[in-house]
């Protein structure tokens, strides 16, 4: 049986069963990686291992714990209970099974690799129904919704895209337009699915792990605006293949982010909480970041060497921006939902620990300290070709990201 709850709050379960299966999909992409570094400190990403380490980093981590994320806080943001929990979990077991054997098929066989990413699909497309039939019940849509909805359409799209690309492996259709497939899938993925969703939900992150009060909400329809018409342009000019609409695109792209680091900027300055939490300072840390990579990105549109810079800088975007924002909110979710879980009905019965002795900051802190300086080594060994340098970096990498996956998953022995 699988267990319901009632009104908003959502069945704890489920998105553990998220969480779990992404931290263990997280130490095997890192286990990859070590392995294949080479290849990857070289600058060789299209290789199937590599490709693997990419899609059950991706897919595998980053996806189900946005996922497991969403399945947690629409309830949360949107005071709508999900749709249908049952529905849930068998939407994972699907995913889950669709991950891992795509992942697989990658590595060993990419050419037979259609009916794993076809399962994949089909758990993504349960994931994004169950969220259309939950916002529907909404009673009156904001900014969020529009920003939630918005990432939703990109996931979709990343995916079509990605079917895309095995098709054309697989058959050869559409083998004139891989590029421009390629591209776009990594920019409806990066930039749109990951980015937007992030950006909504820092909205109502940030406020609640900050303690801001009276602040406006105006400036986020022209951050969601801007960034939707930068994403947008982008695209067209991948298939038009007009470098002048790329650089107002990605010019729109670096506005977009501007607008809403400043808007988190104003936010953060209305706080209560004087002290911020270690890792959500690192989450904060990574909207700068972002900023920064999204107008070294655009700059390096002007330069002769573009096509050498923007692959590195999207690992640092999808790094420094992405990675240590969901690392950044996981450290404060997980303790959060296991302690809610485990101890709240125990609270004035009965001895609990704090929620704070649930999460070692003082890890934290070394451990996303060390993830930023392992990237900017990785970043140096690819731009300066110096192969040892970038290799020392990936195994740092790994073993950090491993190391955060662990610290993670130990909240739920304490």
């Amino acid at each position: 049986m699988i267990p319901q709850t009632t009104g908003n709050e959502t069945n704890v379960k489920l998105p553990f069963s998220f969480f779990f299966f992404s931290l263990i999909a997280l130490i095997l992409s890192q286990a990859i990686l070590l392995i294949s570094g080479s290849d990857f400190a070289n600058g060789h990403f299209r290789t199937p291992a590599i490709w693997s380490f990419a899609h059950l980093f991706i897919l595998g981590w980053a996806l189900m714990t946005a996922m497991g994320s969403m399945y947690q806080l629409v309830p949360v943001a949107f005071l709508t209970p999900i749709w249908s929990e049952k529905f849930g979990f068998i939407q994972f077991g699907v995913l889950a099974i669709g991950v891992s054997s795509f992942a697989g098929f990658l590595y060993w066989d990419p050419q037979n690799a259609l009916i794993p990413g076809i399962i994949t699909l089909t758990g993504i497309l349960m994931f994004l129904f169950q969220m259309f039939m939950t916002l529907k019940k909404q009673a009156k849509p904001n900014i969020l919704t529009a920003f939630v909805s918005s990432g939703l359409i990109c996931l979709l799209l990343t995916i079509i895209l990605g079917i895309s690309l095995i098709l054309s492996w697989k058959t050869g259709m559409m083998a004139g337009h891989y590029s421009e497939i390629f591209q776009s899938h990594l920019l409806l993925g990066v930039g749109g699915w990951f980015t937007l969703l992030i950006f909504g939900f820092s909205y109502k992150m940030v406020p609640m792990f900050s303690l801001s009060h009276g602040y406006s909400m105006n400036l986020s329809k022209y951050v969601l605006i801007s960034y939707l018409a930068g994403i947008i342009l982008t695209l067209i000019s991948f298939f038009t293949n007009h470098p002048s609409l790329t650089k107002i695109g990605f010019l729109l792209l670096f506005i977009g982010f501007g607008l809403f680091a400043w808007h988190i900027s104003t936010i953060i300055s209305k706080r209560i909480k004087k002290k911020l939490d270690i890792p959500f300072m690192f989450a904060l840390s990574a909207i700068g970041f972002g900023l920064l990579i999204h107008g070294l990105l655009f700059v390096s549109l002007f330069t002769e060497y573009s096509s050498n810079l923007i692959g590195p800088l999207l690992f640092l975007y999808f790094m420094l921006w992405i990675v240590l924002s969901i690392l950044g909110y996981l450290y404060k979710i997980v303790p959060f939902l296991w302690w809610t879980h485990k101890y709240s009905k125990h609270v004035g019965k009965q001895n609990v620990p704090a929620l704070k002795d649930l999460m070692n900051e003082k890890l934290a802190l070394k451990l996303l300290s060390i993830l930023i300086i392992s990237c900017f080594i990785i970043y140096l060994g690819i731009i300066l070709q110096v192969l040892m340098l970038a290799i020392f970096g990936l195994i740092i990498l790994a073993i950090t990201i491993i190391s955060t996956a662990i610290s993670i998953l130990l909240v739920i022995l304490k």
